[in-house]
């Protein structure tokens, strides 16, 4: 029903900014609360940020409050995580995934296949 692309994922120094990318099919993508991860190698899972539908609400990891902030285009079907003053331990592979409203609230029914960030020190 679902399918997410991430993109915008690279190489940057650390201190700089990067902004990642997620395109989404689907008729119903405004209902959808939108969420990214990231797992680095060797470590579990890490939750980053979500935002509601419509992007009435958004919530951060205390990790990455004040430096990245998420934000939606519904128009285009997109969600975005601007990273700014990189560190990096935010070095991983960052995820996007989707809230099923109609599913379990709180579980992400659809994942992109994420895309590979590297913050060099």
């Amino acid at each position: 029903q679902v399918q997410l692309v991430e993109s915008g994922g690279g190489l940057v120094q650390a201190g700089g900014s990067l902004r990642l990318s997620c395109a989404a099919s689907g008729r119903t993508f405004s209902r959808y609360s939108m969420g990214w991860f990231r797992q680095a190698p060797g470590k579990e899972r890490e939750f980053v940020a979500r935002i509601g539908w419509k992007g009435v609400s958004t919530y951060l990891a205390d990790s990455v409050k004040g430096r990245f902030t998420i934000s939606r285009d519904d128009a285009k079907n997109t969600v975005y995580l601007q990273m700014n003053n990189l560190k990096p331990e935010d070095t991983a592979v960052y995820f996007c995934a989707a809230d099923d409203p109609t599913g379990v609230a709180g579980i992400y029914d659809y994942w992109g296949q994420g895309t590979q960030v590297t913050v060099s020190s």
